[in-house]
C-alpha cells in the first residue's frame, strides 16, 4: 500500500496540441506554484516533447511522483492514438516508462480529459466527464475510480458523418458560430444522456462557459481550476480506497 506521506509533492504536467503546461500538487490537490508552461513543439514527437518537458521543470522544486495529462488514447501508460501530435510517432510508445527514466521520478499517464475528471467527480456513482476545447474530451468514473477510457471524440454523431471533434470542437465553433454550436451541443447532450445513462456529467474546458442554453440538474459546469486536483488523485485515490477498505 502507498504511503501518502511519500506522495508529498506531485508533478502535474497537461500536454495539449498548443502548450505544455506543469505545476507541483500536494495530495490534497493544492497548487504549490503556478502553473508554468512552454509552446508544445514541432513537430510534437516523444522526443520533442520530453525535451520540451525537461526544460519546463527544469527550475522546479523537488517532487517525488509525476501525472501527465495527455491528448489521445492511453493504456497503462502506453500511447495508443494521438491525433493532434502525431499518431503514427506517438502509436505504442510506453511515455510513462519513458518520463519515469528522463525524470529520474515514478510517472503516471491517462489521458487529459481522465485526469481533469479525477479532479472534479464527487465519487459519488457513475460520472461522466466532458471537456469542450480544442476537441471533445470524454472520461468515465465509478465511484471516483477511472473506467477504461472510450475514444468518443472520434465516433460519428451526423447524418454527414462528422464525428465528435468535427461536430462540437473548436473549428466547428469558429465555423457555425456560437448559435448553431449551442443546437448542435444540446443534440450532443441528448446522445450522452440516452447512451451512459450517468449520475452526474461534469462540461469543463475552455468553451465551457459559451453554453447557452439550460442544463438538467444533474449537469454542472467546471473549471480548469477544478480539475487541478486530478494530477494528485491519480496517484493517491488508490490509497483513499485502500484505507477505506483495508482488506482489498
Amino acid at each position: 500500500m502507498e504511503n501518502t506521506s511519500s506522495l508529498a509533492k506531485i508533478l502535474s504536467i497537461d500536454i495539449g496540441g498548443s502548450h505544455i503546461k506543469a505545476t507541483i500538487l500536494n495530495t490534497k490537490g493544492e497548487l504549490q506554484q503556478q502553473y508554468n508552461k512552454v509552446v508544445t513543439p514541432i513537430p510534437a514527437n516523444p522526443a520533442n516533447v520530453v525535451i520540451a518537458i525537461k526544460k519546463l521543470v527544469s527550475a522546479f522544486p523537488e517532487y517525488d511522483h509525476v501525472s501527465v495529462g495527455f491528448p489521445g488514447y492511453v493504456r497503462d501508460g502506453i500511447i495508443k492514438t494521438a491525433p493532434n501530435l502525431g499518431t503514427e510517432d506517438w502509436a505504442d510508445v510506453d511515455f510513462a516508462e519513458k518520463l519515469s527514466s528522463e525524470l529520474g521520478k515514478p510517472t503516471k499517464v491517462v489521458n487529459d480529459a481522465d485526469m481533469q475528471g479525477l479532479g472534479v467527480v464527487s465519487g459519488k456513482g457513475f460520472e461522466m466527464v466532458l471537456t469542450l476545447g480544442t476537441g471533445f474530451g470524454t472520461a468515465l468514473l465509478m465511484n471516483g475510480h477511472l473506467l477504461p477510457h472510450l475514444e468518443v471524440s472520434h465516433h460519428p454523431v451526423s447524418k454527414k458523418g462528422l464525428i465528435y471533434d468535427e461536430y462540437v470542437g473548436e473549428k466547428a465553433l469558429e465555423k457555425e458560430g456560437k448559435k448553431k454550436w449551442n443546437e448542435r451541443m444540446e443534440k450532443v447532450l441528448k446522445v450522452l444522456k440516452t447512451v451512459f445513462n450517468y449520475d452526474t456529467l461534469y462540461i469543463g474546458g475552455g468553451n465551457a462557459d459559451k453554453l447557452t442554453f439550460q442544463l438538467d440538474d444533474n449537469m454542472k459546469i467546471v473549471t480548469n481550476e477544478d480539475g487541478i486536483k486530478g494530477g494528485s488523485r491519480l496517484w493517491t485515490v488508490e490509497h483513499e480506497t485502500q484505507t477505506a477498505n483495508p482488506s482489498a
